[in-house]
């Protein structure tokens, strides 16, 4: 199937970085071509920088990114041509209307006006926005704004598509309805790049993940591969009442941000908790989960804020 995106030993470093520390540090990966390619990782870990060097946005300080066969430094012209992106901060023009803004995006990737009108009303349909077609973006809510790029994203059918946390600020089932179109595209075969926040919603998505932190691939594979690295079905967190020592003889632990994860038996899991509870230790406990993957590997929670990329916005 051959990879639409192929990283090797890609860096950044931005100008007004504190001690150059890097957003992107020696990252090399491949992206699949078709299907949806998650990338999570905490603020901070390199993910919107990745996505911006792919996009053509931005130049990287070191090492080689190539896009649907065309390396970013160089074949910028074609590589535009043939991708789509939603960027993190992005917002459609106020002045124009909701059909406007999806019409106008359309025509200037070169659709006949027809074929784009088409696509509008489609789009308008997939994302529950026809009722706002007339209306100015202006007098949208940011949710309504955030749909609306997604719409005029998933509308170009270009091949690579780049989705920055495109269903923040979404309630569930504005989510769901992105979620449908996302799938109706992969089922297209088009490549779509997504960062995202929610955890679940990389896992439901995504035939592939990519974990990032300090500008760095840490763990890369399916859901399912991700899931097998622990070998115990439950996991319990912990803060205060135990050592590491003492919870070893429950399965795997790992010293996480504020306390404890052991990974272990729902027998063990249960019997750790009630001894938690007669020490007054806080816990919580339930099925191993992506989110407690992450934990795991990166020793803090994908909702704390990361380093790596605290130059972008002067940059």
């Amino acid at each position: 199937m051959g990879s639409a995106i192929h990283a090797e030993r890609l860096g950044k470093v931005y100008r007004h970085s504190v001690k150059g520390v890097p957003a992107l540090d020696g990252l090399s990966l491949d992206v699949p071509t078709g299907g949806v390619y998650g990338l999570i990782g905490r603020n901070g870990a390199g993910k919107t920088t990745f996505i911006r060097i792919a996009a053509t946005q931005l130049e990287p300080t070191s090492g080689r990114l190539d896009v649907l066969g065309e390396n970013v430094q160089g074949g910028e012209r074609k590589i535009r041509a043939r991708i789509a992106c939603v960027p993190q901060e992005s917002r459609p023009l106020y002045f124009l209307r909701v059909e406007e803004v999806i019409y106008l995006y359309l025509k200037m990737r070169g659709l006949e006006p027809a074929e784009a009108r088409r696509r509008t009303k489609a789009a308008l349909d997939e994302l529950s926005l026809t009722e706002y077609a007339k209306r100015l973006v202006s007098r949208l809510s940011g949710g309504l704004r955030r749909r609306t790029l997604c719409a005029m994203v998933l509308a170009s059918d270009a091949d690579v598509m780049f989705l920055d946390e495109p269903t923040t600020g979404l309630d569930p089932i504005a989510r769901r309805e992105v979620w449908q179109a996302i799938r109706r595209a992969s089922r297209e075969h088009r490549t779509i790049v997504l960062t995202t926040h929610y955890l679940d919603e990389a896992e439901q998505l995504s035939g592939r993940l990519a974990l990032i932190e300090r500008g760095q691939l840490v763990l890369e594979g399916s859901p399912g591969d991700l899931r097998g690295r622990v070998r115990y079905p439950y996991r319990v967190t912990l803060q205060g009442g135990f050592t590491h020592a003492e919870l070893e003889s429950y399965g795997q632990v790992s010293d996480v941000e504020g306390g404890y994860l052991v990974f272990t038996r729902e027998a063990e899991a249960r019997d750790l908790a009630k001894v938690a509870l007669e020490r007054g230790a806080r816990l919580s406990m339930g099925p191993v989960s992506l989110e407690d993957i992450f934990l795991d590997v990166v020793g803090k929670s994908i909702d704390s804020d990361g380093d790596a990329e605290t130059a972008e916005e002067a940059a």
